[in-house]
């Protein structure tokens, strides 16, 4: 196991002292931590679980001027196989406030999408129905403005509360956040978003459910969910679809090592097994280039790659 530097050390013992025993760990595989179920080691692996604990764990790292990189629940994410050097902050076990009062959902950035959705059904809410299908947690899915089926999450976000690199707590409302086609203020700010208020009118359980369950359905018959991935591996190319590109040029069943493009949806890479970071990206620079060559069109990449490669 690799010895963690000095200034890494001293951060670990101040990190001890603001999150709980199982919420602090050393070079951890982010293979166990992300969707695709690759990539090597985060130098220390933190976990806050409140409001609290978010800013002090921020104003720590800031002390300690040590890289910081984000995750939610790992989802639309790469991590190469080197792994992550400094901290990977996890948002994953944010999960302290879910409520709803008159017609707005208040929660917390580490729930997962689905929770939420679910939450806004029970309490007779309707305008999430799209994200039930979306994985990810919520904090990813205003990073990113995640959307599905005609929804994204800046037509319901009316205020979110974030964390800077130095802790302090700031609010935003809806029109502060910078919207638009996957992405958000947050891009920028590098604040780490902590709590979220979503904006929903009443609606009829019985067509909010109908709603939910047929969106369920039509993604689990067209998306490899059987299979590790990051979820979408491209963004949409303006005026094309980029799945159905790369079905017309022939590449389903493409693979390099266990990374395979999917069979059931083109625009899916997914993990077979023991596919690894190099295995993925080889795979999409080959994609890429043959659909720039058939169809004239470049793909950029949805899935975020970070991390570094692994040393030979």
């Amino acid at each position: 196991m690799k010895k963690l530097n000095s200034n890494l050390q001293a951060l670990y013992t101040d990190l001890q002292q603001i999150v709980a025993p199982g919420s602090l760990l050393c070079n951890e595989p982010l293979a166990a931590h992300t969707t695709f179920k690759i990539g090597g080691p985060a130098d220390i692996f933190v976990t806050p679980q409140t409001m609290s604990q978010l800013s002090q764990v921020m104003a720590a790292i800031h002390q300690a001027d040590v890289p910081l990189t984000v995750l939610g629940s790992g989802s639309n994410v790469l991590v190469l196989d080197g792994g992550i050097r400094g901290v990977v902050l996890s948002l994953s076990d944010m999960r302290e406030t879910m409520a709803a009062i008159d017609g707005v959902m208040t929660v917390s950035a580490g729930y997962m999408l689905k929770d939420a959705s679910e939450f806004a059904y029970a309490a007779g809410l309707t305008g999430m129905e799209f994200a039930i299908g979306i994985p990810g947690t919520l904090g990813g899915a205003v990073f990113m403005n995640a959307g599905a089926y005609g929804g994204e999450m800046c037509q319901v976000v009316s205020k979110v509360r974030a964390v800077d690199m130095s802790g302090h707590v700031s609010e935003y409302t809806a029109d502060e956040l910078a919207f638009a086609y996957r992405h958000s203020r947050f891009h920028e700010s590098h604040e780490i978003i902590g709590e979220v208020d979503i904006r929903l009118k009443e609606g009829d359980k019985d067509e909010i459910l109908a709603l939910m369950e047929d969106l369920t359905q039509r993604r689990q018959s067209k998306q490899p969910l059987e299979y590790a991935s990051a979820g979408s591996t491209f963004k949409r190319p303006p005026g094309y679809f980029a799945g159905t590109l790369i079905e017309q040029t022939g590449l389903k069943g493409l693979a390099v090592g266990d990374a395979e493009v999917s069979q059931k949806h083109a625009g899916f890479v997914i993990n077979k097994g023991q596919a690894s970071a190099k295995d993925v990206l080889n795979l999409i620079h080959s994609v890429q280039a043959r659909v720039a060559e058939a169809h004239g069109v470049n793909l950029e990449t949805e899935v975020r790659i970070i991390g570094e490669d692994a040393q030979n």
